[in-house]
């Protein structure tokens, strides 16, 4: 009698090898160049490598592994597009606005005060916390580590430089969050392009830093990762908090962006709200 055909034996549709593509290629990553893409959100990875297809002209994902395995030069060009740098300066200004008030206050209590930028892509919100530090007289104790893992988001980041078309959007956001002057007094506008003020960098230490597999990277009093958590899964957002976690002081500040949430993370236990609804939580896990 002859053995039954198992559903193993029959031919894969196509959603199944897209997802063996984009599961080479995450392995390919990790294995070849030491990026791990494995714990972000399945769906929006997907979406994401294979909006590379077209981005980088070859004819499908697997194309693109065969690439990226021989292709040293192709490897800065996916990390980069996968690192999502989208931002703006002040954005969501009463977050900025909450940290001018109620947070720098803290923070005046401390000599020296660490702040880390974690996922700073191209450097606005950045170039936005140091203003309001020198409005509240604090930039001079401060060191900022801005920290990615795109090398060319960080390169950019460094310039300071962004189109002009954004600077109104960026002036009525810094005078929503509280910006004392003008936010022209910050930057030199040139052709199309605004170059903020090279004094913003003085206390800013531009580093790369991988959230996925990195370690603890400093000690901080107020870690700042907006937007960033909500492309990751389950388990590595709660081993990301566990980072943020042994990272900051006794009741350091943690700032989220307005789209995550840690209710369901079981590190969620180490922080208590300082304001819920803008993301801005203490480290209760160190505190007294």
């Amino acid at each position: 009698m002859a053995a039954e055909v198992g559903t193993s034996n029959m031919p894969a549709g196509r959603d199944e090898i897209d997802d063996i593509e984009v599961d080479a290629f995450v392995q390919a990553m990790s294995r070849r160049h030491g990026y791990d893409f494995s714990g972000y959100a399945p769906a929006s990875l997907k979406r994401r490598v294979q909006s590379l297809v077209p981005a980088l002209s070859v004819q499908h994902v697997g194309e693109l592994t065969a690439r990226v395995l021989r292709d040293d030069a192709m490897v800065a060009q996916v990390v980069s597009r996968l690192s999502v740098p989208v931002s703006e300066m002040f954005r969501n200004p009463a977050v900025f606005r909450k940290l001018r008030d109620e947070v720098f206050p803290l923070l005046a209590s401390y000599p020296q005060i660490n702040i880390w930028q974690a996922g700073c892509a191209h450097g606005q919100e950045v170039y936005s916390l140091a203003i309001l530090l020198k409005e509240a007289g604090l930039y001079d104790r401060c060191q900022i580590y801005a920290t990615d893992f795109s090398d060319e988001a960080l390169a950019r980041a460094q310039e300071g430089i962004f189109p002009i078309r954004d600077a109104r959007l960026y002036s009525e956001n810094y005078l929503a969050a509280g910006g004392r002057h003008t936010l022209s007094d910050y930057y030199h506008a040139r052709y199309d392009f605004m170059k903020l003020d090279a004094r913003l960098r003085e206390r800013v230490t531009f580093a790369n830093h991988n959230l996925v597999c990195d370690g603890v990277f400093c000690e901080a009093q107020l870690i700042l990762c907006r937007n960033v958590l909500i492309y990751f899964s389950d388990a590595l957002q709660d081993r990301v908090l566990g980072l943020f976690r042994n990272s900051l002081v006794r009741g350091g500040v943690l700032c989220l962006g307005n789209r995550e949430s840690i209710r369901f993370a079981p590190s969620a236990r180490d922080f208590v709200p300082l304001d819920a609804e803008l993301r801005l939580y203490r480290n209760a896990g160190a505190m007294p």
